[in-house]
């Protein structure tokens, strides 16, 4: 008979399986999970729990009666409803968190229909340790174009007009659901988890060809919420850097076009400055809710980036990336859409 255990020791040996099936409950795969795969969970959220409870105050065996009917029941409506179309030669990846009993329920019953699953060594754990291990070995391979840019600049777009013209890019504020400011929250899209920023990061960091540049924009450690590896940050702030100098009344403009959902929401954006007062006086930050209140936008941007954004700004750019003591500089006073294509078609061809 066949082994049923998969050691894996590459992430890329994921992908000669058909398909890897997660089968921890639907809050653990939302934490995070292997890109791709699929959540067929034999204790839910509320099952889980409950098993849990049960082991610790009465006794693990009335946990493991009540466990096994619930995942028997869990296993076969999977099977109902997810694999009764899967062909005889099907070969599924199944994990847990550790690669013990939940996984191993799943593996005995598909092995048992004739697929040839394989449980995965160590599970979620397994693969959790790959993450990391590649996170601190696969940025130093490759060779980073940091733009960097002082708030409203228009980074992100110019970054994603590079990849629109075939570059190679990397967005990491996309991957974090965030804009990496105190107003970068974004509207109905929270951030992910830490663990999975990092398997998202790491799925597009293995797309890239480290013998080709790769752009991506000038962050700090954190994006929001989200810390950033250390191997990444420190081969971007060893990075070549093209400096993106728009006008003021450029970047105002842009952001004015690029946080206009805050408009619409006054009090979630006065929200957002109230933190401010832990590096501004009460005064200045009353003023700034002030001009929120009354719709006065141009005084509120144009007042956060001569006091708020753009010290920060010149402090942190100099002190953390190389290169930007000598960086590659692209003046603008257009951070329009045709502004931002000229300015990405210019960076290019640099």
């Amino acid at each position: 008979m066949k082994r049923d255990i998969a050691t894996v020791e590459r992430i890329s040996e994921l992908r000669s399986f058909d398909q890897v099936i997660d089968v921890r409950s639907p809050a653990e795969f939302a934490d995070d999970h292997i890109p791709g795969s699929i959540n067929c969970p034999v204790l839910d959220n509320q099952q889980r729990i409950e098993i849990g409870t049960l082991y610790k105050q009465v006794s693990p065996f009335e946990a493991k009666k009540l466990g096994a009917a619930y995942v028997s029941a869990n296993i076969a409506r999977h099977l109902q409803t997810q694999f009764l179309d899967r062909p005889r030669g099907w070969r599924p990846l199944i994990l847990c968190w550790r690669g013990g009993q939940r996984s191993g329920a799943m593996t005995h019953v598909l092995r048992r229909v004739g697929w040839d699953a394989q449980q995965l060594e160590g599970g979620y754990k397994a693969y959790r340790r790959l993450v990391v291990e590649n996170l601190g070995e696969i940025p130093r391979q490759l060779q980073f174009r940091v733009l960097c840019g002082a708030t409203g600049s228009a980074k992100s777009r110019v970054l994603q007009a590079i990849a629109r013209l075939g570059e190679q890019v990397l967005d990491l504020e996309e991957l974090a659901c965030h804009k990496g400011s105190v107003l970068g929250v974004l509207p109905d899209s929270p951030q992910p988890s830490q663990k999975m920023f990092e398997s998202r990061l790491l799925t597009a960091l293995q797309a890239l060809d480290p013998l080709r540049p790769v752009f991506v924009e000038a962050e700090s450690r954190k994006i929001g919420s989200l810390q950033v590896p250390a191997a990444l940050i420190e081969t971007m702030r060893a990075g070549e850097c093209f400096n993106i100098e728009a006008s003021f009344a450029a970047r105002v403009d842009f952001l004015l076009r690029d946080y206009d959902y805050f408009l619409a929401e006054p009090e979630r954006l006065n929200a957002c400055l109230h933190p401010l007062r832990n590096l501004h006086s009460v005064d200045t930050v009353q003023r700034w809710q002030a001009y929120v209140r009354d719709g006065q936008w141009r005084e509120l941007v144009s007042e956060l980036l001569e006091l708020h954004y753009d010290p920060l700004y010149n402090r942190s750019q100099t002190r953390n990336y190389g290169g930007f003591a000598a960086p590659a500089r692209f003046p603008s006073d257009d951070l329009t859409a045709a502004g931002v294509e000229r300015l990405a078609q210019r960076i290019c061809a640099a």
